[in-house]
């Protein structure tokens, strides 16, 4: 009790992602018939996904040069009622973007055997069961929650029955705090015993298990080291959230925090000796990213074999600003695989209906990890 206590009351900003405010914008009118645009033109506002209370950080992604874009044929994308121009055109944007960018797919040697992706699709529930505002993971009652997951599995498999679905259900198991706490790092640790709750619904629904480390003042070289008991198990994955990592001091929750190379590779050696030393099959560990800065040098970040590396769109917003944020920091610096991320709330409060599989899959790489929070 006096931990659920401490975080609804001490993570008002850092654990709820429903809390942030979402950047104002002009709808265009629907577009009607479907859009084929063959060079299409940069939209003149557009913004990040915000992260916090008190931060709304804008920018406008690369645009698509007349040049290249004439020489390519048409994208037609299909008109979905309740959708803008503007969305079409931002969809269109990404997905151009995808297709020119030489870069993808990474090149990999193939993955070894085990490995999840490319082979399936993830999706995921995402949150904490202390806290409802943290994510449908503890929003509804366990039985209520798993049977909406059914839901959304049974549609990503119907979307693109090609490829197998994997889910997963994903636990911030460390949560940043808007208060120090007893050593000053202004996160906490969640309990064995709540890892293990979790656990037992993931055996469930045979899911994978990620478990989230939101750093605060921390690092990820002092946090990891602590769930390597869980780490050894076949079926746990890692998740990383640059968002709460407050490397100059500030609190989380006050402006978006940042990670870099060093930090990621931290984590991909760790996995990696986990998977040679147990005779695990491959890792996978998720990213979380929605602006430039929360991941500096991604160039760097070494590949390996026994560990998969999803960066994951982790914002939220309308679907223009959705597919924008892909593709400025998801699309154009490749890693390895991608993720997109839809929120029941946040994305669907100015009315917008909550982006579908398939809407989703018009995306161009396609994104191998989907998370519902």
């Amino acid at each position: 009790m006096l931990l659920s206590i401490t975080l609804a009351t001490a993570l008002a900003c850092a654990a709820s992602k429903d809390a942030r405010p979402s950047p104002g914008v002009e709808e265009i009118p629907p577009a009607g018939p479907p859009l084929a645009v063959a060079a299409p033109q940069p939209v003149a506002a557009t913004g990040s996904l915000t992260s916090s209370n008190h931060r709304t950080a804008s920018s406008t992604p690369p645009s698509v040069g007349k040049d290249s874009a004439a020489k390519d044929p048409p994208i037609t994308v299909p008109s979905v009622r309740g959708r803008t121009r503007k969305d079409s055109l931002a969809l269109v944007k990404a997905v151009r973007a995808g297709l020119e960018n030489s870069n993808w797919p990474v090149r990999t040697p193939p993955p070894l055997p085990g490995s999840i992706l490319p082979g399936h699709r993830i999706v995921a529930f995402y949150g904490n069961p202390l806290v409802k505002k943290m994510g449908i993971l503890g929003e509804l009652a366990p039985d209520q929650m798993l049977a909406r997951f059914d839901k959304e599995i049974a549609a990503w498999q119907k979307a693109d029955p090609s490829t197998p679905v994997q889910p997963a259900l994903h636990l911030i198991a460390v949560v940043a705090q808007g208060a120090p706490g007893r050593d000053g790092k202004y996160r906490l640790r969640m309990t064995d015993s709540l890892v293990e709750l979790v656990a037992g619904w993931a055996a469930k629904k045979n899911a994978l298990l990620f478990l989230d480390v939101q750093v605060g003042q921390s690092t990820v070289q002092e946090e990891l080291p602590r769930l390597i008991p869980f780490l050894k198990r076949p079926n746990v994955m890692l998740g990383i959230d640059p968002e709460f990592s407050m490397k100059f001091g500030d609190k989380p929750g006050s402006k978006i925090g940042t990670m870099s190379s060093n930090d990621v590779n931290y984590a991909i050696g760790l996995l990696s000796d986990l998977v040679k030393q147990n005779n695990l099959p491959p890792k996978v560990l998720v990213v979380h990213r929605f602006t430039h800065n929360m991941l500096t040098g991604a160039k760097k970040i070494r590949l390996d074999p026994r560990v998969q590396v999803v960066i994951n769109m982790d914002g939220w917003g309308q679907p223009w600003l959705k597919y924008d944020s892909y593709r400025a920091y998801v699309e154009s610096e490749p890693v390895q695989f991608t993720g997109f991320k839809l929120f029941y709330h946040n994305d669907t409060k100015k009315g917008d209906p909550l982006l579908t599989p398939p809407e989703v899959l018009l995306l161009n790489p396609k994104p191998l990890y989907i998370q519902y929070q």
